[in-house]
């Protein structure tokens, strides 16, 4: 099973890829004018600004949801691999990817909102949306609603749930262990794995409302928590700050695990950990109720900064500077080995000893705790994205509703993954990132050069920003968009009333 998982992401995540998501990000940033840079102050405010409605939830509401997506695992354990496999140079290429990302994802959640739709009373839309009205492809825009169910209902929840297994088993694990018909588990995965299944089954139970109530308030309280402890640790070692940040500016371009190592791992974990241009931030952001589609892809853009340059940073910084990391070299061997072979770099094991060694018998719970919060978030919203596409695929091909199977799948699926070994939980995971980068990073060029709709939308919300009016509007018709029919029945709706 390792080995076709491990063939599989070596065609998946080629170098093709790797060069697509940067060469994306870039793209978008000069066709945007650096919109990550030009309208910061802008998305704040947005940020805190919006409200919901019966159909759909507010902007903070929509950030926490896809939050919870981007700030998970990948910004504990994430990161640990990074540096574990592509070396301190890794970071710098997930700062890369981030700052380009965040355009990128401004463009896909912006088109999630210009093509979203009313489904039994609320707001659904996402990257199956927007491929189907503006490519006309419909076989695409169905492959990628698959592609999404597979990958945030089977395999992504794995990585998640054994990421907190693993913290849970080296913070509070007595080393007892469990034998079943399908194999021995540590009794502390077992018991985690029960827990989940629980919480999990309750939520999302309750529908999209109950996930997101939960998450605007689990999602702010845990990586303000996360992020007080590591800088209260890094401000512990300010001065050693600047040489390891010459350490990761050094190292990415004269790479100790190697050019492609560093590159690949970075942009990789970067994907994975932020999700521009993946394909599952557009879920939440079309979900949002906003006077204007620019205005919730300048929130999404926000959120982009808020899981890599603050959240990884903070993790990588906290690694680097307590010096608790190895670097794998070619087959069994080490370019750097600071602590035991036994530490798996897949996993939470990097953060959690970093922590300890600043904060001794605190460290390895309270990281595990973070973890369990961050993961447990990002497998509701995994359950969120996957349920709108079969919604779509409903929509499209007239199929019976198995929205309960899907529950059923995915809870399984998190029970698994917390017990099985890290290596087959993130090589699932990425060919499922993969295979959702893939379909949507060339779905959203393409939707470029068929009509620039998110562009378009971005030069309209700035035209009337500039006259600082008491509410905006959004009039497809007049822009040249077409098919976005949610917006013209509102605005039809408007003059009605008028």
């Amino acid at each position: 099973m390792q080995e076709l998982v491990d063939f599989l992401n070596g065609l998946i995540w080629s170098p093709a890829l790797i060069y697509l998501c940067l060469a994306a990000g870039l793209f978008y940033s000069l066709q945007t004018k650096f919109v990550q840079v030009r309208l910061f102050k802008e998305m704040y405010t947005l940020l805190l600004s919006g409200k919901n409605s019966k159909q759909g939830i507010s902007s903070f509401q929509a950030l926490s949801v896809s939050l919870s997506g981007r700030v998970g695992t990948g910004n504990i354990a994430g990161v640990a691999a990074a540096i574990g496999f592509g070396g301190p140079g890794a970071v710098f290429w997930m700062w890369v990817v981030a700052f380009l990302g965040a355009a990128t994802a401004y463009v896909e959640s912006t088109l999630a909102q210009v093509y979203k739709e009313v489904d039994g009373g609320q707001y659904r839309g996402g990257p199956a949306y927007y491929l189907e009205k503006v490519t006309g492809q419909r076989w695409y825009a169905i492959l990628f609603a698959v592609a999404t169910i597979a990958a945030c209902g089977l395999l992504l929840p794995g990585i998640q749930s054994n990421s907190i297994g693993n913290g849970i088993e080296l913070a509070f694990g007595s080393g007892a262990f469990i034998e079943t018909g399908m194999g021995v588990f540590s009794q502390a995965k077992i018991m985690t794995g029960m827990l989940i299944v629980l919480m999990l089954g309750f939520i999302i139970f309750g529908g999209v409302k109950r996930i997101a109530n939960f998450t605007q308030v689990v999602v702010p309280f845990m990586a303000f928590a996360y992020v007080l402890i590591v800088v209260v640790i890094i401000g512990l070692h300010i001065t050693e700050l600047p040489s390891i940040f010459m350490m990761i500016v050094g190292d990415a371009f004269s790479p100790m695990a190697g050019v492609g190592a560093a590159i690949g791992w970075g942009v990789k974990r970067g994907v994975y950990s932020n999700e521009a241009g993946q394909g599952t931030g557009p879920h939440a952001a079309a979900a949002a109720e906003v006077e204007h589609p620019a205005q919730q892809g300048l929130v999404q853009a926000f959120s982009v900064y808020i899981d890599t340059l603050l959240v990884c940073s903070a993790t990588a910084f906290v690694i680097l500077i307590t010096g608790a990391y190895n670097v794998h070299g070619v087959g069994e061997a080490y370019l750097v080995q600071n602590v035991g072979a036994e530490i798996a770099a897949n996993g939470p094991g990097f953060t959690q000893l970093a922590v300890d060694k600043v904060l001794p018998g605190i460290g390895k719970p309270f990281i595990a705790l973070a973890l369990f919060f961050f993961s447990f978030t990002t497998i509701l919203a995994y359950y969120y994205i996957a349920e709108t596409n079969v919604a779509y695929l409903r929509r499209t091909l007239k199929l019976p509703d198995f929205t309960f199977l899907l529950k059923i799948v995915l809870i399984a699926a998190a029970f698994y993954g917390t017990v099985k070994t890290a290596n087959l939980a993130w090589g699932l995971g990425d060919v499922g990132v993969g295979l959702m980068a893939w379909l949507n990073i060339v779905g959203i060029l393409l939707i470029f050069f068929m009509g620039k709709p998110a562009i378009k939308a971005l030069k309209d919300y700035e035209q009337q920003r500039k006259t600082k009016p008491e509410s905006y509007s959004f009039d497809p018709v007049k822009l040249g968009i077409k098919k976005a029919t949610f917006w013209e029945d509102r605005l039809e709706k408007e003059k009605a009333k008028k």
